[in-house]
């Protein structure tokens, strides 16, 4: 007895120094934006950013060529070789504000990308690119300046270092299109004593799909630090010398300077979604007097701290990177919504005030946000293991809207409703925080919100989605109907996508159960108990497939489990067949576990000949037609699911090939080859797996717990803020040789540990897991 308690305090003080001498390590040096930036999203290449801020800078090489069907792959891609600008905002469905220097003569369209000069871009070598989160730089080949890049939450910062000229340009592009943002209906841009404010009014896509009529508003105030010779605005290609204001779409202006060798012009600029008042106040709160090299210092320090709450070492080099990649991009998406004064955009178009401590500092922020689907099995499972903070700030974000427009949105852009699938998992992962003790915010309010949207449909809004809910808790499953107008995510009978719909609403009135459970509401409790069993309706013993049924309860005829879109939402029978993920031990017996083993199995065995999901083919729906597809959400859980089988080696060994192989370190094999990248959710994924923590259900249980896998590394330390969480969770590995995964042998605290669950009330008390690990 007495040696182990000085083996578990020897153990302590050794894991305890090393993470120490790790904290001291600039973590920002394994994050590398470009990894995968070839077919990403929006957000996905902002490295002039902080966690979470509203200022998310980037160049853009491809941004201003529009964005047809309101989501593909827009911004900067790795394979092209000119820059049109720098962009200030980067969210889903929402971006804009463009700011471009340029030497000789002026020129007020960006130009085509394959011919730089026809326009003010540039061209620009690898070799002259450098970045990392936080900070960006690169040499505008055409012009000789080096472009520079960072930020704090809500201001951006550009330096911008000229050649020895009489002909430099610094243009501000604001009223024309940019990355998500849609059609410009309005913008107006002014000049005065080395300010330039103004705001552009955008239609993206997807909001006139959930929103018709509403609008998502930018506003700027930008501070120059040198005096220009002279000003001017245009209008796309026409200008106007002199002009200091000018209003409407195509609107910009532009600074002239002289320059002398090496000279930088810079220019800080707030940015706000309610007005450019609060932009400026929001430059002035956060930067007033803030260099550009103090913002870089601080923005890498906020990295690094963010970073750091959960420090991996040993193992790969390259799969560090991996992880701090994918860990940066999971904290980039999802980012701010309100000002420093605790203004925020309301759904209706007007400005909402967030309540205020006693400090004057509003008691909590809003953010903007893409849908949450699939978003359970990764991001917010790493937010309750390492930023709980900002998952509590998530939730109280969401109940903003839902007392503003009455229903929870799934995605949303200024809080327009902006549903991506037309469904609806935030009720879901309100239930989880709670079940982990996330809990800081009103809790009655919050059940009545999920409350709603697992059960009424009734006046619901688009926005809300999930419209066929009603038809799914009268019949406990919705019906494949065909869609025949081209909005499918608007039918209330049933849906094209039933059957994919059917096991989502089962899933989150089994998270709803809990909550109801744990509040005392019987009644409910029952109710969401019954549904939750809904995916047993659509079990076809016969093919043991999940299989659509249409509107009379038949199942569908010509039945092809490969093919997707037909009942299934981005997938196929195939994927969606073992999305029972709030009791998957259910689907084992149902399934048989000898069967369920066998052709699981295979499915990766197979799937590995693809890199687990849709090839080398550059293409987010690449893989919705196979077994199994690892680049989008509804398969995400599938490679833990042998540890409800019998089998957690199975899980092991194909997770750490995933880990592998899906997950590379350039830009075309980043996040598969092109796949789909939703918020950070593909980065999540491997961050959770490759420390060997992931809950296939998602929190959601009553006594939440996570399954103990194989780390890729050495050490793993998930240390907080003392004020967050006051102890550290350290997970120790040894390994039978360099690449061993499976799991031999766990102990927790020193003693040896039953089972293949963590409950997760034992990571927050913190203390020391050790892995034995053997095989290869």
């Amino acid at each position: 007895m007495v040696k182990r308690i000085i083996y578990y305090f020897c153990s302590l003080f050794v894991s305890t120094a090393a993470v120490f001498a790790q904290q001291k390590t600039d973590l920002t040096v394994f994050v590398k934006p470009n990894i995968g930036s070839v077919h990403s999203r929006y957000f996905f290449y902002t490295p002039a950013a902080v966690p979470f801020g509203m200022a998310k800078l980037a160049p853009s090489t491809n941004g201003s060529y529009g964005n047809k069907s309101g989501w593909e792959a827009v911004g900067y891609d790795d394979r092209h070789g000119s820059i049109e600008g720098f962009a200030n905002f980067h969210e889903f469905q929402v971006g804009g504000v463009v700011f471009a220097p340029s030497v000789g003569k002026l020129k007020t369209t960006p130009g085509q990308l394959d011919r730089p000069q026809s326009g003010y871009r540039s061209a620009f070598d690898k070799k002259d690119e450098f970045a990392t989160s936080g900070y960006y730089r690169v040499k505008l080949k055409d012009y000789n300046i080096l472009a520079e890049l960072t930020s704090t939450k809500r201001v951006g910062f550009h330096r911008y270092t000229f050649p020895k000229t009489e002909e430099a340009n610094l243009i501000f592009d604001i009223g024309h299109v940019m990355g998500e943002s849609g059609p410009v209906v309005d913008a107006e841009v002014n000049y005065d004593k080395q300010h330039v404010w103004g705001y552009v009014v955008t239609n993206p896509v997807y909001v006139q799909k959930y929103q018709q009529g509403a609008h998502v508003k930018m506003f700027f105030f930008a501070e120059i630090n040198k005096q220009p010779k002279s000003f001017g605005t245009f209008r796309d290609s026409t200008t106007f010398d002199q002009h200091s204001r000018i209003k409407g779409k195509g609107a910009g202006l532009f600074l002239k300077f002289d320059t002398q060798v090496g000279e930088s012009i810079e220019v800080k600029t707030g940015l706000s979604y309610t007005s450019v008042e609060n932009a400026q106040l929001n430059l002035l709160k956060e930067a007033k007097d803030m260099s550009f090299d103090t913002a870089k210092r601080n923005a890498l320090k906020t990295w690094n701290s963010e970073l750091g709450r959960i420090l991996v070492e040993g193992g790969k080099v390259d799969d560090r990177i991996k992880f701090y990649t994918g860990l940066y991009h999971a904290l980039l998406g999802r980012g701010l919504a309100s000002d420093v004064n605790g203004a925020y955009p309301k759904n209706d178009g007007s400005v909402g005030q967030i309540a205020l401590n006693k400090q004057g500092q509003p008691i909590h922020h809003h953010y903007n946000t893409d849908a949450i689907w699939g978003a359970f099995w990764n991001l917010t499972q790493l937010w309750s293991i390492a930023y709980p903070d900002y998952y509590n700030d998530w939730i109280q974000s969401q109940l903003l809207v839902y007392r503003d427009a009455g229903w929870l949105g799934d995605g949303i852009a200024n809080s327009k409703y902006v549903s991506g699938v037309g469904t609806n998992f935030t009720g879901l992962a309100i239930a989880a925080a709670y079940n982990v003790g996330i809990r800081d915010y009103d809790v009655n309010l919050a059940y009545a919100a999920v409350r709603k949207n697992e059960l009424e449909a009734k006046d619901r809004l688009p926005g809300a989605g999930k419209l066929d809910v009603g038809v799914f808790v009268r019949k406990g499953y919705s019906p494949y109907i065909k869609d025949d107008n081209g909005s499918p995510e608007l039918m209330t009978n049933g849906s094209p996508f039933g059957a994919s719909h059917t096991l989502e609403y089962a899933f989150s009135a089994g998270a709803a159960a809990q909550f109801a459970k744990s509040l005392g509401h019987q009644k409910d409790y029952i109710k969401f108990q019954g549904l939750s069993d809904g995916w047993r309706n659509l079990y076809d013993t016969t093919t043991k497939f999940m299989r659509p049924k249409d509107s009379t309860g038949r199942f569908i005829s010509n039945f092809n489990p490969y093919e997707p879109w037909r009942g299934f939402q981005e997938g196929n029978a195939w994927q969606y067949t073992f999305y029972v993920p709030h009791v998957p031990q259910e689907l084992v017996k149902l399934v048989g576990k000898d069967l369920f083993n066998q052709r699981l199995d295979s499915i990766f065995t197979v799937s590995q000949k693809n890199v687990f999901g849709g090839g080398t083919q550059i293409d987010a729906f690449a893989g919705i037609e196979s077994l199994y597809n690892h680049g989008n959400q509804p398969n995400l859980h599938i490679s833990w699911l042998f540890y409800f089988s019998g089998r957690p080696d199975l899980s092991q060994k194909w997770v750490r090939a995933i880990c592998k192989e899906f997950y590379g370190n350039d830009a075309i094999h980043g996040y598969g080859y092109g796949q789909d990248e939703d918020q950070g959710q593909l980065g999540a994924w491997y961050v959770l797996s490759s420390i060997g923590l992931f809950d296939v259900r998602s929190l959601t249980t009553e006594k939440p717990a996570l399954q103990i896998g194989a780390p890729l590394f050495d050490r793993v330390t998930i240390q907080l803020p003392e004020k967050l969480r006051k102890s550290k969770f350290i997970i120790q590995v040894k390994k039978e040789q360099p690449n061993s995964y499976i799991v031999d042998q766990v102990r927790l605290n020193n003693c040896l540990w039953k089972g293949w669950q963590l409950p997760f009330e034992r990571l927050v008390e913190g203390g020391i897991l050790d892995l034995k690990l053997k095989g290869n």
